[in-house]
């Protein structure tokens, strides 16, 4: 790894971690030694990055600090890839074409040499052979949850009865079958999954809900690795 790569990679472990960050994390992420941390350390707070700390304590970056990115490393056009590709045979219809506007815009940014690497199969995602159909616009549900709004919806139970239920959707579970949108059910006045291909309708509401519903999530989300998910209603 050139010396001024090296450099950008500590800014950006810095950047990524938010807390304090000793000299032997960096060098273990970074495959160096930690004199060599302590002397890439020194140079960058010369050059006025403003790091704070010292050897034996660890060091933080002052919030505010922005630095334009460097050009993709191997591992990291390797990382863009692997997710994109996943999205693309994963998601559905609108996510999917979504990848496929990313992939250009870095495409189109990226010197020709990075741009082989994009396009130089190293891993492969295979494609789920008949997929689950989901009847209900994705980005309606995608649109709730960033804007905490309330939807009505139509709900088949693994029974087959139909429920209208309002719920508060929190969170989408990706499988490599069907999806889940982990929501608050105001019917049951608890969490519940839902699978999304049992939805007949997703209707948003003006209505908005609260963060706490988010706070409380984390603590649910521990319990359901604990019983393997998916347990949808």
């Amino acid at each position: 790894m050139r010396r001024a790569e090296r450099l950008f990679q500590v800014i950006q472990m810095l950047q990524r971690k938010k807390s304090v960050v000793t000299a032997l994390e960096i060098a273990q992420e970074l495959e160096v030694s930690t004199r060599t941390v302590y002397r890439d350390i020194q140079d960058l707070m010369a050059n006025r990055v403003p790091i704070r700390g010292e050897a034996g304590m660890g060091y933080i970056l002052d919030q505010g600090f922005d630095m334009p990115p460097m050009m993709f490393s191997e591992e990291e056009i390797d990382a863009v890839m692997l997710g994109i590709q996943w999205v693309k045979y994963n998601g559905d219809l609108h996510i999917s074409r979504a990848s496929e506007n990313v992939l250009s815009k870095i495409e189109a940014v990226l010197p020709p040499d990075r741009r082989r690497l994009m396009h130089s199969a190293r891993q492969v995602i295979p494609q789920v052979q008949d997929p689950i159909k989901i009847q209900v616009s994705m980005p309606n549900v995608r649109s709730a949850i960033r804007n905490q709004r309330k939807a009505k919806t139509c709900y088949q139970t693994p029974t087959g009865i139909i429920t209208t239920r309002v719920i508060c959707p929190l969170l989408v579970v990706f499988f490599e079958s069907i999806q889940l949108l982990v929501a608050w059910c105001e019917l049951r006045q608890d969490f519940r999954n839902f699978r999304m291909d049992r939805f007949k309708s997703f209707d948003l509401l003006d209505t908005p809900f609260s963060d706490r519903l988010f706070d409380k999530l984390d603590a649910y989300i521990e319990t359901q690795k604990t019983v393997k998910w998916p347990k949808p209603s």
